[in-house]
């Protein structure tokens, strides 16, 4: 790839910002042809960053680059050195140059790797592919987002008055009869022989108390004074569910008997 010196000298130099900065030391491999072995030295650099440009100048007030690397085709790596806080710029080309740089600590080291693996056009295609596609996730999500409303309200009503147990209930007022409440506020009928439910089912009247002998009645079961045998049969059919009647019927016995307790006290009998 050819580059305009000129104008690549200008954009390093110019007043866009750079993505990082920083001295780097960077390995230079010196060889010696007639003893046969290279050595290994370090120059110290000032490094610039801009887009997939790596610059870098002999000192931080150069006007001018001494080099370039373009950061296209490469990984960036932690390499093993003699030098702490290395990395390398590796090319994916067979026997390309490859760019042992140093950093001052760890921080350094670790901002400039970050910094370098995001530079190329190859990180930023994935980064934009990846966008688009949570911005087309994002923009069906909105669109069914839109559309739900309606269908769960619609759904919703439905379902609200195909079950009866979502219902309103209908409150109806307390019947009293004799100053007694009646079984027919709770959807009952009074003297019917059942009582309809919410459900649609059918439900049981209230079972009756069980029958009493007389307390006054004679070991021949015969009845106490003052009770007619049609008091001591309930005038109220079992199925009829109606408190008040079962409460008065009841009652009858309860007043017989403190009738007899006061005329015995009258004639003085304890």
């Amino acid at each position: 790839m050819k580059l305009n010196e000129r104008s690549v000298a200008h954009y390093a130099t110019c007043d866009s910002p750079a993505d990082h900065t920083g001295f780097l030391r960077k390995r230079v491999e010196r060889h010696h042809h007639h003893a046969h072995h290279h050595g290994t030295s370090y120059q110290r650099r000032w490094f610039v960053l801009k887009g997939n440009l790596l610059f870098y100048f002999e000192e931080r007030e150069s006007r001018e680059p001494v080099g370039l690397v373009v950061l296209e085709g490469c990984t960036v790596e932690l390499c093993e050195a003699a030098e702490e806080f290395a990395f390398a710029i590796r090319f994916d080309d067979a026997g390309a140059r490859a760019y042992v740089l140093v950093a001052d600590g760890q921080a350094a080291m670790e901002a400039w790797v970050k910094a370098l693996s995001r530079a190329s056009f190859d990180y930023m295609r994935l980064v934009v592919r990846e966008l688009e596609k949570q911005l087309e996730e994002a923009c069906k999500s909105l669109a069914a987002c839109r559309k739900s409303p309606q269908r769960s309200s619609s759904s919703g009503r439905k379902r609200h008055l195909s079950n009866p147990a979502l219902q309103p209930l209908q409150e109806k007022p307390t019947t009293l009869e004799n100053g007694y409440s009646t079984w027919s506020s709770g959807g009952c009928v009074t003297g019917g022989a059942t009582c309809t439910d919410h459900d649609g089912g059918q439900t049981k009247p209230p079972p009756l108390p069980p029958r009493r002998r007389s307390a006054a009645s004679s070991a021949t079961g015969s009845p106490a004074p003052g009770l007619s045998p049609a008091m001591l049969e309930s005038p109220v059919p079992p199925e009829t569910i109606c408190f008040s009647k079962l409460h008065n019927w009841y009652g009858q016995e309860i007043a017989v008997l403190r009738r007899e307790w006061q005329e015995r006290q009258k004639r003085g009998h304890p």
